[in-house]
């Protein structure tokens, strides 16, 4: 995967959340992974196409999630309810928002899917041949792992990654 895929996801990252959750997070080991992927909890995903082309992953446990959602919303989510559901796919969506414009000032032109949200632990995702950088960010609210899987798209005219 190449830097200029990773550096906008890293950056976005840290400044949406610090901004949601009032707190900085801090990020973990940043490491590839090109097996299937099982869901954790909760798991936004959100389609990126354009220049680059494939899937974001936000993937935390249903503690973390309800908890978040409680924080930037301002209100107790006992239950992970819809408008919690909502909440959750809207961070990963803003996340995704902020590198597609960083991924366009870098050369990158990129367009969003809405976001997709998945509930349950043990989901298959496969990404297919395309690798995955996970990016492992603590909160003081718990665990958000970030998984990128993205490429060069076939239709631009830049070579392959």
């Amino acid at each position: 995967m190449r830097a200029e895929f990773i550096n906008p996801f890293l950056q976005a990252a840290s400044e949406v959340l610090e901004s949601e959750l009032g707190s900085a997070p801090t990020r973990g080991a940043v490491g590839l992974q090109r097996s299937a992927y099982t869901s954790d909890d909760v798991t936004a995903v959100v389609a990126v196409t354009g220049e680059v082309a494939g899937m974001v992953m936000f993937a935390m446990t249903e503690a973390t999630a309800r908890a978040m959602v409680s924080r930037m919303m301002g209100q107790d989510f006992p239950e992970f309810d819809a408008l919690a559901q909502s909440g959750i796919a809207e961070i990963g969506n803003v996340i995704t928002g902020r590198a597609a414009v960083l991924l366009s000032e870098a050369g990158f032109p990129s367009d969003l899917a809405p976001p997709m949200l998945l509930v349950g632990r043990n989901t298959m995702i496969s990404t297919l041949d395309v690798q995955r950088l996970v990016i492992p960010m603590e909160t003081d609210l718990g665990r958000i792992e970030i998984q990128v899987a993205l490429k060069m798209s076939s239709v631009s005219g830049r070579r392959a990654a």
